[in-house]
Parts: C-alpha cells; structure tokens; sequence
C-alpha cells in the first residue's frame, strides 16, 4: 500500500511545491509483458527476449525495456499521486531520463517523487515531477526521470 499520497485540487497545485510522494506499491514486470513491448516496439534486442542470449551478457539474464519500465510511471502514480478538479491533465514532456541500472525480467519496481516545481502557464499550472523506479532488493535505481505534467482548470 503507497505510504505518502498527494492528493489535491489543481487550484491546490501552488501550494504543494517540494512535496514528495511515494512510495507506490511494488509491481513485477513480467517476462510476458517485456516480450509484448518488444512486439509493439519493434524493440527487438536480444537482452529483451532471448534466455540463451541474454544469460550470455553482463547482466546474465533476460531485462526489461527502459522505456517499458518508465511507461509504467503511470499505474505507479496514480496510487500516490492524484490531481482532481482538473479540466484536463496531460504529460507535456520531460526534462531529462536515465537508467542507471537494468530490470531484471520478473522484477518488482516502484516509484516515489517529488514536486519540484510548479509554474503558471495561463489557465492551468505546469509542474516538473522528478520521480525514481525503485528495484526490490537493488540499491541503485532503475530509472530517474523528470517529469513535465500540465493540470488545466
């Protein structure tokens, strides 16, 4: 169960400035979901899905896509992160992404943030959300992203 929740209002979003979040709950990503990634990807890469191959790397089995761990933000946000009163939300980008350290397929990951900053865009606020993908049992992170998220009135 996610410990430190934010939820709030958009017209609430100034006042959360430096607020964290998190954690989310942990969740396995599965060899099944890595190999349906790779199919709609076209992301194809033999560390993804191939057991012989993969256990022949550094890494010595098969791991997951990043951009598959970091489309997982949202199932993990919206436990611990919930804006209503919105006319429309959306993700308007990011800043800046890394993986620093490979998910092993059959892994559980979770995410914790923090409001780093929120600023009128004229009718709505926008505010940059730099979250972390926790490993179960990895010391170093799975991913570290910044987030640019949108909230209209």
């Amino acid at each position: 169960m996610a410990e430190n929740v934010v939820s709030a209002t958009v017209d609430e979003l100034p006042d959360l400035e430096g607020r964290t979040f998190g954690p989310s709950s942990w969740r396995p990503i599965t060899q099944e979901e890595v190999n349906l990634y790779a199919q709609l990807s076209g992301d194809d890469n033999p560390i993804h899905i191939d057991e012989e191959f993969a256990a022949s790397t550094p890494f010595g089995t098969r791991i997951a896509h990043g951009l598959l761990t970091l489309s997982l933000v949202v199932p993990h946000m919206r436990q611990i992160f919930q804006i209503t009163g919105a006319s429309m939300g959306i993700n308007y980008g990011m800043n800046k992404v890394r993986f620093p350290a490979p998910v092993p397929s059959g892994s559980n990951v979770r995410v914790h943030g923090r409001i780093a900053s929120v600023t009128d865009v004229g009718g709505g606020w926008q505010i940059e959300v730099p979250v972390t993908f926790e490993i179960e049992g990895v010391e170093k992170p799975a991913c570290v992203a910044e987030l640019v998220l949108r909230y209209y009135k």
